[in-house]
């Protein structure tokens, strides 16, 4: 990696860090942080301050400290939130999400973990593979992640043992085949000594792959805009109040029809002259103006705040979809998904949620339990023949819903966007689940 200035990135590369409890997440990305530059000079020298004043036993410099922002993870040396942080090298510019170890917390690396390009899973060297990892490979799954990284971290605690390295990247390799996630990288490292990080290190001469910062660098970032466009709708902008008295008579006429459709676009481009429909209801129209930031744009592409003006009057408000003509997905009111039970309250057959899919928000009902994740087997419990089936915190398992309107549904498999579902109680508002929908 270059120590010069870099220059402007030309991709943006989104990644997230899981393992359980000590496994030195924080470490890691602290590590990244400094060796990528992107610490600045008072912050290093209050973390080396904080260090020396904790009697840090490992050198002059906790790394852990530059991620771990609550003062409630400063004082008991784990990570709670998610901590996103954002740096650059002369290849591309990063966002990373530091997510929590605990089991409690495993929520939290759902939500750092729904928008990455990359999962990087940490495990102890000295512990190998276990049920935590499990889980978050698990999820990794669930939600689809293109690249998952195995870093067998603290591989300086086992004197670097090429042989114990061989047995932890077999058990994550055949986890991970068992689970469906391909794109699979084991590599040894150390992130409190830096070994294979940024640096090849002469102390792994057995191993030939590249080191952490070559993978973030090189890999691939997930591409939405070569999808059909999908833009759910935030808000209907129309003119409030009076306009100016110097504003021409002409362009007064204009803005005083002005009607805009705005939201973030989930996937593919628009542009001036594209043909679309507005679900629900399926209208064709064509798009007369794209604007970006309140400036006429022409285009714009996936992730991107966009307004844009169609040629026909269409009844459309929040929650409605506009999509590319002809790409328009089968309104569905039934749909089995695969559930990351979030909430502490179980989910059970019969419960009444409220289903959010982009900006739509509809009731629904729990219609059956099917299946639950066993984290050992990695295989499914069949539900259906259960006295009482229910879905506790932290479990994942396939539920099919009912829902009391149609909703334009996808696979997951095939839109990670127009296949994401959130439950939420529809008493208090509270996320119980995320949901990828699977038919």
């Amino acid at each position: 990696m270059s120590t010069t200035a870099p220059t402007a990135p030309t991709t943006l590369f989104r990644f997230a860090t899981a393992g359980s409890v000590d496994d030195g997440k924080s470490t890691l990305v602290g590590r990244l942080l400094h060796d990528a530059k992107a610490i600045l000079a008072d912050q290093l020298d209050q973390v080396a301050a904080t260090s020396r004043a904790r009697g840090f036993a490992h050198g002059a410099f906790d790394f852990a400290l530059l991620t771990d922002g609550l003062r409630a993870e400063r004082e008991q040396g784990i990570t709670i939130d998610v901590a996103y942080r954002y740096f650059a090298t002369g290849r591309r510019s990063f966002i990373l999400a530091d997510c929590p170890g605990h089991v409690q917390y495993t929520r939290n690396m759902v939500t750092g973990a729904a928008t990455a390009d990359a999962v990087i899973v940490l495990v102890d060297a000295r512990k190998g593979v276990v049920e935590q990892t499990r889980r978050h490979l698990a999820v990794a799954s669930l939600l689809r992640v293109e690249h998952v990284i195995v870093a067998v971290n603290k591989i300086d605690l086992i004197g670097f043992d090429e042989q114990r390295f061989v047995e932890i990247e077999l058990e994550a390799l055949r986890v991970a085949d068992e689970l469906g996630i391909s794109a699979v990288r084991v590599l040894p490292v150390s992130a409190l000594e830096g070994d294979n990080i940024v640096e090849r290190s002469g102390r792994t001469p057995w191993y030939a792959g590249e080191t952490l910062f070559e993978l973030l660098e090189t890999l691939p970032a997930r591409t939405d805009a070569d999808e059909p466009l999908r833009l759910p709708v935030q808000l209907v902008l129309r003119p409030q109040g009076g306009l100016s008295p110097e504003i021409p008579a002409d362009e007064a006429e204009r803005l005083r029809d002005f009607r805009g459709f705005a939201g973030r676009i989930a996937a593919g481009r628009v542009s001036v002259g594209d043909k679309v429909q507005v679900l629900p209801g399926g209208r064709a129209t064509e798009v007369t103006g794209v604007h970006v930031a309140g400036a006429d744009a022409g285009h714009a592409g996936a992730r991107q705040s966009v307004t844009i003006t169609l040629a026909d009057e269409v009844d459309a408000a929040r929650g409605a979809l506009i999509v590319a003509d002809g790409s328009a997905p089968p309104p569905r009111r039934e749909a089995v998904v695969e559930v990351f039970q979030l909430d502490p309250r179980r989910t059970v057959p019969g419960a009444r949620v409220l289903i959010k899919h982009g900006t739509a928000t509809v009731q629904a009902v729990v219609a059956e339990l099917l299946s639950r994740r066993d984290l050992e087997t990695l295989g499914h419990t069949d539900l259906t023949a259960v006295d009482a089936p229910s879905l506790a915190e932290n479990e994942i398992g396939r539920v099919r819903l009912r829902l009391a309107a149609e909703l334009p549904l996808e696979r997951y498999a095939s839109s990670r966007e127009g296949g994401s579902l959130l439950l939420i109680h529809p008493a208090d508002g509270a996320t119980l689940a995320a949901a990828t929908v699977i038919d």
